[in-house]
Parts: structure tokens; C-alpha cells; sequence
């Protein structure tokens, strides 16, 4: 047998004086012969301090610390930082993250209940809008786009797209032509269809129609302007040219009996008015 299979430590045998006989922890082959006798005499060291303890001496010595000497003891742990430096791994990262995320909703004050304000304006009633299009019946309506003639820089200049309509008034019998943009629904297009107007094909084009207004009102005030009309196909504009034609002779027989009213009436008046008697 070697010498060091013949070497383990045993039962401390010699001990200072004043002291108890404290027994040494049989190890192995866990450490080499030198490292095993350096671990009995300390020991032994400890034994004797334990029994004689330093009153200025605040920490006690344990045999954790003892092993600790030798490369034995308890596990440090690791710190936080330390840990973070060791897995940088997402998942680990992602549960570190989740958990202070849970920890700071912990830590948030309670939400306050919820408070109702009485509104200063109910909107509850439905708010009727007057378009003046509530006495008159649609003759027709096609999607098209409309633009009018620039004379100052003697360009065409885009209108708007939308639905053109025909507009028969209820009461007189009149018919307006009626175009709003779409979306905003604003007027580009508005004035009776007289019988002065003529309807005219674009040059090059089958599907566009251009004529006179003498007194169109879309902006507000009556305005003279020329006026030029673009559908999809050629059929929608002959459906535009038929429904615009139509229109136009039924309102030239009703101008014509208001024009003969209205000179009717002025006649009258001349000879009631040379007929009174001077003051």
C-alpha cells in the first residue's frame, strides 16, 4: 500500500491545555496528504479558540470558513450583476423584464373610479339640413365631371366630379341643372336650363357636351360662364343630351307664358297710369 492510501486523518490525539478534544472530519482522497494535515492543525486551532473566544472578536469563525481556505465551503451566490453578465440569453432577459414589469404594476397606485360629466349640448336631435331641393322632383342623375372655361388665360379648368341632376320644381314647373362635388357635396353647377342655351359636342370627344350659362349661380352670385361636361362613354352622354334637350323645351314654354305674363302686366300698369287723373 502507498503512503497516501495509509494517510487519513483521525481523532486529534494531543490538545492544548484547557481545551476539549474535538474530533477531525475523516476525509477521503479528497485532498493531498499536506492539505489534509494543514486542515487537522487548524482545526485543532479552532478548537482551542472557540474555547477561549476573543471578546473584541465580533464574527464567529465557523468550519464553513475553515473549508473555505481549501477551495471547500458553502456556494457563494451570485449577484445580480454577475448573473446578467453570465446569460444574456433573450429568454432569460424577457422573464427578468416581465417580472420587474409585474413587481412596478404591483407598486402603482389604484386607478380612481370613474367620473361622468353631463354634457353642456346634447346632439341627441337629428339637425334637418335644407338643400332648397326638398320641392323638386329628380329628372336625372349620371356621375360626371365638370369644368369651366378660363377666359383670362383661355385654359379649362376643373370643376369638380360628382352627380349632375335635372331638378323639376313642384309648384312652377322650372328645371335647374344641379351638379355637387363629391364628398363635400359643394355646388359647382347651378342655373335654369333656358332656351337660349345650346348644348354643342366637344371638339374630339363623343362623350362631352359644352354650352352657355348666362346667369349660373354656384358661387353664389349669377355669373356668365362656359361650361364643358365629360362622362364615362358616349352613351351616358347622349342619356345627358336627351334628358338636358327635353328639359329645355318644356321650360321655353314656360318662360314664354311668364315673359307674356310679365308683359301683360306691364302694359296694364302703363294704362292704368295714363288713365288716373292729374293732381
Amino acid at each position: 500500500m502507498s503512503s497516501t492510501e495509509n494517510t487519513e486523518p483521525k481523532v486529534a490525539e494531543t490538545k492544548p491545555e484547557g481545551t476539549e478534544v474535538r474530533a477531525v472530519p475523516v476525509i477521503s482522497g479528497q485532498y493531498p496528504p499536506a492539505t489534509i494535515q494543514k486542515l487537522a492543525t487548524t482545526l485543532r486551532i479552532l478548537a482551542w479558540m472557540e474555547a477561549n473566544p476573543d471578546p473584541q472578536e465580533t464574527k464567529p469563525v465557523t468550519s464553513s470558513s475553515v473549508f473555505s481556505m481549501f477551495g471547500g465551503g458553502a456556494k457563494k451566490e451570485k449577484k445580480e450583476g454577475e448573473e446578467d453578465r453570465g446569460d444574456n440569453s433573450g429568454s432569460a432577459k424577457a422573464q427578468r423584464e416581465a417580472a420587474a414589469a409585474a413587481k412596478g404594476d404591483d407598486d402603482e397606485a389604484p386607478e380612481s373610479e370613474d367620473v361622468h360629466f353631463e354634457p353642456v349640448v346634447k346632439l341627441t336631435e337629428k339637425v334637418e339640413t335644407k338643400t332648397n331641393e326638398e320641392s323638386e322632383e329628380q329628372l336625372f342623375k349620371m356621375r360626371a365631371k365638370l369644368f369651366k372655361f378660363i377666359r383670362d388665360t383661355s385654359e379649362w379648368k376643373e370643376r369638380g366630379t360628382g352627380d349632375v341632376r335635372l331638378l323639376k320644381h313642384k309648384e312652377n314647373g322650372k328645371t335647374r341643372l344641379v351638379m355637387r362635388r363629391d364628398k363635400t357635396l359643394k355646388v359647382c353647377a347651378n342655373h335654369y336650363i333656358i332656351p337660349e342655351m345650346k348644348l354643342s359636342p366637344n371638339v374630339g370627344s363623343d362623350r362631352s357636351w359644352v354650352w352657355n350659362a348666362a346667369a349660373d349661380v354656384s358661387e353664389g352670385e349669377p355669373e356668365a360662364v362656359t361650361l364643358a361636361i365629360r362622362f364615362g362613354n358616349s352613351e351616358n352622354a347622349n342619356l345627358f343630351k336627351d334628358a338636358f334637350l327635353k328639359a329645355q323645351k318644356e321650360n321655353e314654354a314656360l318662360f314664354t307664358k311668364e315673359e307674356a305674363e310679365e308683359e301683360a302686366a306691364a302694359a296694364k300698369e302703363g294704362a292704368a297710369a295714363e288713365a288716373a287723373p292729374e293732381a
